[in-house]
């Protein structure tokens, strides 16, 4: 059996400017690749700009907690 391997999503810069803004890069490149990857591929994924930027929101609000993944509990190995 193979292991099934995701896409790697690049970050798009309205992510990469709001991650900025927000002052949460190095919490955001603190989390696990997988993690990182999914959120990006969850935002853009989404079809209209208005869910896109309501994903962006959790994202940012979830990095910004710690403790919250996907709306799922987080705890960093840190």
């Amino acid at each position: 059996m193979t292991g099934i391997t995701r896409p790697k999503y690049p970050m798009p810069g309205f992510i990469r400017k709001a991650i900025v803004e927000r002052g949460l890069m190095e919490i955001y490149l603190s989390r696990p690749e997988y993690q990182q990857n999914d959120y990006i591929g969850w935002i853009t994924r989404a079809k209209r700009v208005k869910t896109q930027n309501k994903r962006l929101d959790q994202m940012l609000n979830e990095l910004e907690a710690g403790n919250t993944y996907m709306n799922m509990a987080y705890r960093s190995n840190e």
